[in-house]
């Protein structure tokens, strides 16, 4: 079963592991925070490698319908934010999982020698 883990709890672990002050990394966390809003909010993408990129996504408005109602409503234009998972998180999520369940990675395609494989050879006689 996962806990929710708070900005405090976080504050606490890096302040005990780290010697200092949990003021003060209770104010660096805080504009650490605030640095990230604000390149979102600029309409930047944020990326920290092997962690993941952080990014802004735009939504076109669209004609949605009331379930109940049946009436149609405009649903503005609005930003999201997306978040992709990078290769050292992803490893550390799947890590626990048996083989089995894990997800395929994607794997660049080999190309290997086949001896049974047809061989073009080029034609010298202009055919």
């Amino acid at each position: 079963m996962s806990k929710t883990v708070t900005k405090k709890d976080l504050v606490d672990r890096i302040a005990e592991q780290t010697n200092s002050k949990r003021v003060l990394v209770k104010k660096i966390v805080q504009i650490f925070l605030d640095e990230i809003v604000d390149e979102l909010g600029q309409g930047n993408r944020l990326e920290f490698r092997d962690f993941g990129v952080f990014e802004i996504r735009e939504r076109a408005a669209r004609q949605a319908q009331n379930p109940k109602t049946m009436e149609k409503v405009v649903v503005p234009p609005k930003r999201t934010v997306k978040f992709k998972v990078g290769r050292l998180m992803k490893d550390r999520l799947h890590a626990d999982l048996p083989t089995e369940t894990r997800p395929l990675r994607s794997a660049p395609p080999t190309h290997s020698y086949s001896p049974t494989a047809p061989t073009l050879t080029p034609s010298h006689d202009g055919h």
